[in-house]
């Protein structure tokens, strides 16, 4: 019984061996001359000078998570493809709850608003819920016009006032 799993347990024993040898070259032979270029975060060679703006939105989430659901789908269907004959009725079922359970998570993807982007968004958005007396002016806060000329004044803010 033990003469069957001897070379699995050679093969874990010589991993495990070369693992750590590897290891213990890379301490006893690699230099070591830490600076702040090296200790700091690479990103394709760009220095980053501020955090990310924002987090990644869960729409990105959602997409990927049905790519993932499709993706394993069409794996699992390609060997019942190869040997649907041999497999039978109890194929066809397996198939079939398979198919189920992978369209009830797209089914609660779609819900969660996995797909919904340009016009189907916007006409959520403009549901009744919004008054009609939010407009651009009334909401959105302009930052950084102090001093500066806005058509609305009669004269510039510095210029000198014409003797009458």
């Amino acid at each position: 019984m033990l003469g069957q799993y001897l070379p699995v347990l050679a093969l874990l024993i010589l991993a495990a061996l070369f693992a750590s040898l590897s290891f213990g070259a890379s301490r006893l032979l690699a230099p070591r001359r830490p600076n702040d270029k090296k200790l700091a975060p690479y990103e394709c060679g760009i220095i980053p000078a501020t955090d990310t703006p924002e987090r990644f939105p869960v729409r990105f989430f959602l997409i990927a998570m049905i790519f993932i659901v499709f993706d394993i789908e069409i794996i699992f269907f390609y060997p019942y493809a190869i040997v649907h004959r041999g497999l039978g009725m109890f194929g066809l079922i397996a198939l079939l709850i398979f198919t189920a359970a992978v369209f009830e998570s797209f089914v609660y993807l779609v819900s969660n608003g996995a797909l919904d982007w340009g016009p189907i968004k916007k006409a959520r958005l403009l549901s009744p819920a919004v008054s009609a007396e939010r407009t651009t002016t009334s909401t959105v806060r302009k930052v950084g016009l102090e001093g500066r000329y806005t058509p609305s004044q009669p004269t510039m803010p510095d210029a000198p006032e014409e003797a009458a």
